[in-house]
C-alpha cells in the first residue's frame, strides 16, 4: 500500500501507524509547513511534500488519507475519488450536509472505496454498549450520559465554541445515534472560556430515554483527555471510564452493576485507530465490508450540525 497523507497536525497520529504497519510500503506526506514536514520525514523516515498536486498525480499512490481542517474535507474526498485514489477521511467527514451528499455521490460515482474515520465504532466498549441496548440484555434503557474532557492537545485545535461540537463531540454523538437513531428533539448550550477552549452540554431525547452528551476543552495540560459512559437501563447500569493522550491510545475499563452485584467486564486492549486502518486495509483487500463509508456518517453527522448550529445561534 502506497499512502498519500494530507496533513501535519491530526495526521501525525495517523503517520504513527503507518510506520509500524506492515501492509504500508511508502507514505508521502503533504504540509504547508517545512518545519513540521522535517519533523515527521525526521521520526518515520516518510517523504515530504508542498506541492499537494504531486499526491493526486502520482499513479503509484493508492490510498489518500484527508487530515486536513474539516472545511477542506470535501474539496479534497472528491478530488481524491476522481483521481482514482481510495480515501480515508479524518472526521467528520464534512462541514455541512450538502458538502457530505457531495462526498457521497462522487465516491458512489467513482467505483473507488472511501472510508471515514470513525474509530470509535471499534471502542469495545462501545461496541459493548450498543449490543446491550440492542438485545435488551438489562432491559430497556432509560438515561445514557457520556463526556469528554480535554486539554488542548492539538495544535491549531483551539476547540472554541464554533469547533468543539465537529471536533470533538462528533464521535461521542455517533455512538449515541448508531445505537438509537436520530433524537426526537435536541436542547444545547455551551460557554467559551476567554481565549481557547469551550464547554458544551447538549440533551437528546428519545421515547423513554434521555441522552446526555458533555465536552470539554476547559482542562489543564496534565489530564489530557478523558472520557466516560454511563448507561442506566431497567436491570442494571453500565459504566465506562477511559483516558488517553495525543495519540489517541487509551486504557478503559467497563463496569456492570445489577442487583445480583458488580463485575469489571473483560475488554480487549486494541489501539482504536490501528483498528480502524486494519479495517480499512482488509476492506481494500476484500476481505470486509465497510463499517465506516461515509453513507453511514450522515444521521450522526446531521445530529453534530443540529447541535453546533444551536450551540453558535446562541
Amino acid at each position: 500500500m502506497k499512502i498519500g497523507l494530507l496533513g501535519t497536525g491530526f495526521g501525525r497520529a495517523h503517520a504513527a501507524i503507518y510506520y509500524r504497519h506492515p501492509q504500508v510500503e511508502h507514505v508521502v506526506v503533504f504540509g504547508r509547513t517545512p518545519a513540521k514536514l522535517e519533523a515527521i520525514a525526521g521520526q518515520f523516515g516518510f517523504a515530504t511534500t508542498t506541492e499537494i498536486d504531486s499526491i493526486y498525480d502520482d499513479p503509484a499512490i493508492d490510498l489518500v488519507d484527508v487530515c486536513l481542517p474539516t472545511p477542506l474535507h470535501a474539496e479534497h474526498a472528491v478530488r481524491a475519488l476522481r483521481a482514482g485514489k481510495h480515501v480515508l477521511c479524518e472526521l467528520p467527514l464534512a462541514s455541512t450536509m450538502a458538502d457530505a451528499h457531495h462526498i457521497v455521490d462522487a465516491q458512489q460515482a467513482s467505483g473507488q472505496q472511501m472510508f471515514v474515520d470513525m474509530a470509535g465504532r471499534f471502542d469495545p466498549a462501545g461496541e459493548f454498549l450498543r449490543s446491550a441496548i440492542a438485545d435488551h440484555r438489562y432491559g430497556g434503557l432509560r438515561t445514557l450520559e457520556i463526556a469528554t474532557r480535554t486539554a488542548l492537545l492539538w495544535e491549531g485545535y483551539d476547540l472554541r465554541l464554533d469547533t468543539i461540537v465537529m471536533d470533538l463531540l462528533h464521535g461521542s454523538l455517533d455512538t449515541i445515534v448508531t445505537a438509537l437513531g436520530r433524537p426526537e428533539s435536541i436542547t444545547a448550550v455551551g460557554v467559551n472560556r476567554d481565549g481557547r477552549g469551550s464547554a458544551v452540554d447538549a440533551v437528546l431525547s428519545y421515547p423513554d430515554v434521555i441522552v446526555t452528551c458533555h465536552g470539554s476543552a476547559l482542562m489543564p495540560t496534565p489530564y489530557a483527555v478523558r472520557g466516560s459512559y454511563r448507561a442506566a437501563f431497567t436491570d442494571g447500569v453500565l459504566e465506562n471510564r477511559w483516558a488517553a493522550g495525543y495519540s489517541g491510545r487509551a486504557t478503559t475499563t467497563l463496569t456492570e452493576r445489577t442487583e445480583h452485584g458488580e463485575r469489571t467486564i473483560d475488554l480487549p486492549d486494541i489501539d482504536l485507530y490501528a483498528a480502524l486502518i486494519d479495517h480499512v486495509f482488509a476492506c481494500l483487500d476484500g476481505q470486509a465490508t465497510s463499517r465506516v463509508g461515509p453513507e453511514t456518517t450522515l444521521d450522526s453527522l446531521r445530529v453534530t450540525l443540529d447541535i453546533h448550529h444551536k450551540i453558535n445561534q446562541r
